[in-house]
Order: structure tokens, then C-alpha cells, then sequence
């Protein structure tokens, strides 16, 4: 028995040291796929630079004029999942609007309410992530912009008032002229600053609606009334989903998006 139970014990410690072999080289292949390269470091850089800017600009009057047409392309993004969910649940899109008090609405006939409604500022956490995530690399970049220019064209056609119109025509020719920077870099730092501007735009809207005051025609409030729940229970929701939309993107795009060539001329150099 003594020689069957040393040749078990010998088995299993040879699994288990195997199994925290893989489990070491795992966790190594995690961290290096999270280690930002040189460049990526330029990108993080970047959104927080971003994130300062849009923060300290919001809040000073007169100057946060700067930020107006961002705000209002974001406020499109968000209508336009709006009717993206719609035109997804059979409704029919009678018009999209945006007021220059940043406001705006989609108004349909039909669809799924329980699609429709969180699918503003869910759709537009999900875009504003989606343009981060595709910050990190050029060729995602102009992949994404194209994305968001069929957006805006959709907005386009349905927009019943001029500043929608003029919004969509604007950033859809910033969008073609940002094409031709040299490498695209032009276009890399504009889609990660409306996809920064999107989602911080999108998480202060779920906590000034939702979890700082109750706006009573909310999307949150509406979705709350059918539900029968709390709208600040629908608002933290929406927010927590939110985060991870935006925290997903970066990390993906730290593990995905990384020029390995650059990385390994960085850490020759």
C-alpha cells in the first residue's frame, strides 16, 4: 500500500504544482496585457486631461459655451438610441428633437417601452464607451467614426428643427475632414473626447435625474412608473451599468488595442 499511496501523493503534487505554474503564468499574461504600452500611456493621459477639462469648463459660466456642441451631440446619440431601440421593437420614428437647453425627444409610435426607455442613456453609455475603447488605436477609431456618422445621419433624417439638423451636419463634416489628418490622429483624439464627453455626459444625467433630484419626465422616472419600482433604484441601476460600460472600455482597449511593436521598441530602448 505504502508505494501506491507515495506514487498518488507524488501524482498530486505534481498536479498541484502544475496548476499553480498555469495559474502564475495566467496571472502574468493578465498583467502584461493590462500594462500599457508607451502609447496607451499618451491615451490615458489624454482622458483624464479630458476629464479635468470638461469637468473644470462645465462649471464656469460663459466659458462652458465651449463644451455646448458636444453636449448637444451627445444629447442626439442619446435620442438616437432612443429610436434605434424603437425602429428595433416595430415603432415607427416620427421625429427626433434637440433644444438648445439640452434638452431633447424622440417621439414614435409603437415599439417595446421596456427597450425604449432605458435605451437612451444605456445606448449612449455604450457609444461613449465604445469611442473610448476605440481611442486606443487609429484604425478603430476611423472604424467607429464611421459608426457615428451613420448616427448622426439617422438624427439627420429624422430631425424636425434646425439645431438638430445643424448638429448633425457639423459633426458629420468634422468627422470627413478629420479623415484626412496625418495618421488619423485628429481623428483618434476628437471620437475619444466626444466618447469621454458622452459618458460623463451620460453618468451625470443618471445622477442629476435620478440620485440628486427626481426630474418627474426623466427617462428613469417613466421607466419607474411602468416597473412599480424606485426611480432612483432604476437610476443607480442605469449608473452601475454605465461604470462598467466605461471601465470595460479601457481595459479592453489596454489588453486588445496594444501596438506590440511599440511596446517592444519601448522596452529595448
Amino acid at each position: 500500500m505504502l508505494p501506491i499511496s507515495g506514487v498518488l501523493g507524488h501524482t498530486m503534487a505534481k498536479q498541484t504544482a502544475a496548476a499553480l505554474v498555469r495559474r502564475a503564468a495566467s496571472r502574468e499574461n493578465v498583467v502584461h496585457a493590462l500594462t500599457p504600452t508607451k502609447e496607451q500611456k499618451m491615451i490615458l493621459i489624454a482622458i483624464c486631461v479630458y476629464v479635468v477639462g470638461i469637468l473644470v469648463l462645465w462649471n464656469i459660466p460663459y466659458v462652458n459655451m465651449v463644451l455646448l456642441p458636444f453636449k448637444l451631440v451627445t444629447v442626439a446619440l442619446h435620442e438616437f438610441c432612443h429610436a434605434a431601440a424603437g425602429l428595433c421593437t416595430g415603432a415607427k420614428i416620427k421625429s427626433i428633437t434637440i433644444d438648445p437647453d439640452e434638452g431633447g425627444a424622440t417621439h414614435m409610435s409603437g415599439g417595446v417601452w421596456c427597450c425604449v426607455m432605458p435605451a437612451g442613456y444605456l445606448g449612449s453609455a455604450f457609444l461613449g464607451a465604445l469611442m473610448v475603447f476605440a481611442g486606443f488605436d487609429v484604425l478603430a477609431s476611423k472604424i467607429v467614426s464611421v459608426m457615428l456618422g451613420v448616427c448622426l445621419l439617422a438624427t439627420l433624417f429624422w430631425a424636425r428643427n434646425w439645431l438638430t439638423r445643424i448638429i448633425a451636419v457639423l459633426f458629420v463634416g468634422l468627422i470627413i475632414g478629420l479623415w484626412f489628418t496625418p495618421r488619423g490622429t485628429g481623428l483618434r483624439y476628437v471620437v475619444l473626447f466626444i466618447g469621454t464627453m458622452s459618458s460623463l455626459y451620460c453618468l451625470w444625467d443618471i445622477v442629476d435625474d435620478t440620485l440628486r433630484r427626481k426630474v418627474n419626465d426623466s427617462d428613469a422616472t417613466k421607466f419607474a412608473q411602468r416597473t412599480h419600482c424606485s426611480s432612483r433604484c432604476c437610476g443607480l441601476l442605469w449608473l452601475l451599468v454605465s461604470l462598467v460600460f466605461l471601465a470595460g472600455a479601457i481595459l479592453l482597449g489596454l489588453a486588445f488595442l496594444k501596438d506590440e511593436d511599440l511596446s517592444t521598441q519601448a522596452n529595448e530602448g
